[in-house]
């Protein structure tokens, strides 16, 4: 399953095609912190990385953060869960 801004995508096929339709064509990342834990089960993952996106050749930075669990099958691993949301900055008055 992959959770993006709040919009739930599950199984193999949509979120192919949910990032496949994504408004950008390049994507570079800058990880910022990467942190992992073994989950309960003892061979599972789970990572948060935060960082930040630079889309198509554009010049402001957009600020992210993803959580994802990562499950070992046949020698690698592959993404159970996926949820990433951009940080955006919210300023506000009292």
């Amino acid at each position: 399953m992959l959770t993006f801004e709040g919009a739930q995508t599950q199984g193999a096929q949509a979120i192919v095609e949910k990032l496949v339709s994504l408004p950008f064509q390049k994507v570079q990342h800058k990880v910022d912190t990467r942190d992992a834990q073994p989950t309960g089960d003892g061979n599972s993952l789970v990572v948060l990385v935060t960082g930040m996106l630079l889309v198509d050749d554009g010049q402001n930075p957009l600020k992210f953060s993803q959580l994802f669990t990562l499950v070992p099958e046949g020698g690698s691993f592959y993404v159970f869960n996926d949820i990433f949301r951009y940080a955006y900055l919210s300023v506000f008055h009292m």
